[in-house]
């Protein structure tokens, strides 16, 4: 069976988004309300169990400030942080501090060059993946991509295979004759549950979870490549 199209996630997949953009992002918001809180590498890792930002905030506040949490602006104050938060990723984006991973900008040119579809599936908002993918590969780039479902088109986030559902819809192909590439269990799962193949590209912070089902798991190092990706998907589709 053919490989036909290559599904992305973005999130730590193709790129390490959320250690060299979301954590900056949100101390340098921190500075700028005037909160003492600040997130190194190491524990913002431990916050990503928590999906979203806003979501993300809150749990911080209960568990590390409660008192942030107990005045009574709080929710607008966290608005605000959010807000110039996004702001601040779109600048680093726009600077080119967010790049790719390694190989990932050249899987992408090889697929589009050999006729293999490309798509996004990724809880991220539009603007963010699609500024991502210009910052690296060019003003045009998002066109590449037959289809980018992001954050806007599904209510569920992973592992709920809603994001791969819609994307196989409207790729108009069964899920056999695609392969996900994912760096996240939680990612995994939504893939397998979608009835997608998947590689995982293990990113700083997913280095410790379960990965059973996907077809190949890669260390953050490790070279991908179509001629590869062809391969375990050929795999997957005899076994």
């Amino acid at each position: 069976m053919a490989l036909r199209a290559i599904i992305f996630d973005v999130d730590g997949t193709l790129a390490n988004t959320e250690r060299d953009g979301h954590r900056p992002a949100f101390n340098a918001a921190f500075a700028e309300v005037g909160l003492s809180w600040h997130w190194d590498e190491a524990f913002y890792g431990t916050l990503l169990v928590t999906g979203g930002g806003m979501e993300r905030l809150r749990h911080y506040a209960e568990h590390f400030d409660p008192a942030i949490l107990a005045r009574p602006d709080f929710e607008e104050l966290m608005l605000r942080v959010h807000e110039i938060s996004a702001r601040n990723y779109q600048r680093l984006l726009a600077a080119g501090a967010i790049p790719l991973r390694a190989d990932i900008g050249q899987l992408i040119c090889d697929a589009r060059t050999e006729g293999v579809r490309l798509a996004i599936a990724s809880s991220s908002k539009l603007d963010n993946v699609v500024a991502l993918l210009r910052a690296n590969l060019g003003p045009n780039v998002d066109t590449w991509f037959d289809v980018i479902a992001s954050g806007n088109v599904a209510t569920a986030k992973k592992p709920s295979p809603e994001i791969y559902q819609w994307a196989l819809k409207q790729l108009d192909l069964p899920p056999r004759d695609c392969l996900a590439v994912e760096d996240s269990q939680y990612g995994l799962a939504a893939s397998l549950a979608a009835g997608i193949p998947t590689v995982i590209t293990v990113s700083d912070y997913t280095s410790n979870e379960n990965f059973d089902g996907a077809r190949m798991v890669l260390a953050e190092a490790d070279r991908v490549s179509l001629e590869k990706l062809r391969l375990w998907h050929a795999t997957a589709s005899t076994s």
